[in-house]
């Protein structure tokens, strides 16, 4: 069970280098936008919609990741009130079904993507299937990791409750 922990280690980091850099391409892209604004009459075009893109790869590459440190959203009132036998199936029922959306989620979104193709953005003329695969993205993501949140709970090495972000 190391390698699944290595495996849910290395997908972790992975995904905060792409969000580290998202956020920082972001930084840049509205740090521009707002000094254009200030000292140029036109602002680029293309400034708001590259921001628009990166949120929206942020969010792709952090939900799977937000899964395992507990940061989506969570009612858990009527877990923390059951044993812990009754929590941790509560738990597993909520993994299962996390990647089973996640898997029902993803050719959906890999058609969304091909579609895309045909398109393109108007202010970058990007094709629209680089923005569409940011669904994919965060559907495959959501799928892993929920699927190694079931596969850890199965075998032990999780109890399927958040881990703290530093060791996510």
């Amino acid at each position: 069970m190391t390698s699944l922990a290595s495996l849910q280690r290395g997908l972790a980091a992975i995904c905060r280098v792409a969000i580290g850099s998202a956020f920082f391409a972001l930084i840049v892209v509205v740090s521009l936008q707002i000094f254009t604004r200030t000292f140029v009459l036109p602002s680029p075009v293309w400034t708001e919609e590259l921001s628009r893109y990166l949120l929206l790869y942020m969010v792709a590459f952090g939900a799977g990741l937000s899964l395992t440190t507990g940061e989506l959203v969570n009612v858990d009132l009527l877990q923390e009130s059951l044993s812990d036998s009754r929590a941790w199936w509560m738990r597993l029922v909520a993994a299962v079904c996390t990647a089973a959306m996640g898997a029902v989620m993803i050719l959906p979104a890999w058609k969304f993507t091909v579609i895309g193709a045909m398109q393109r953005s108007p202010g970058l003329r990007w094709p629209m299937n680089i923005v569409h695969a940011s669904i994919l993205v965060l559907s495959v993501l959501l799928f892993l990791f929920a699927l190694l949140r079931v596969i850890g709970m199965i075998a032990g090495t999780d109890d399927g409750r958040p881990a703290p972000a530093e060791e996510a």
